[in-house]
């Protein structure tokens, strides 16, 4: 089963944050690796504890991309943001997890 992947309006605004290229390969890096079995563990793709962004990553090189599976069939992406160490940055602002 394909999995429909809807991005949140914040989601769209943190991609504005990456250049184009970054942008491209985040884009088709969530299509690929979203689009079945978004819920299966991966070494890509791992559940979160607890925390105020959402309860998936997928990592794309250096990009973080956080979403959760909110309908049958839907992934909805809600923010996008780029890992230095073990800080997370969203539009350049520090995020605690």
């Amino acid at each position: 089963m394909a999995y429909e992947i809807r991005f949140a309006s914040s989601a769209r605004r943190h991609l504005r944050a990456f250049l184009v290229p970054e942008r491209a390969m985040i884009v088709a890096g969530v299509e690929n690796q979203l689009a079945h079995e978004p819920l299966v563990e991966t070494r890509n793709r791992k559940r979160l504890r607890a925390n105020p962004i959402a309860p998936w990553e997928l990592r794309v090189r250096d990009a973080r991309v956080f979403y959760e599976v909110d309908e049958p069939g839907v992934v909805t992406v809600l923010a996008i943001g780029t890992k230095r160490g073990n800080r997370l940055y969203l539009e350049g602002e520090e995020i605690e997890l």
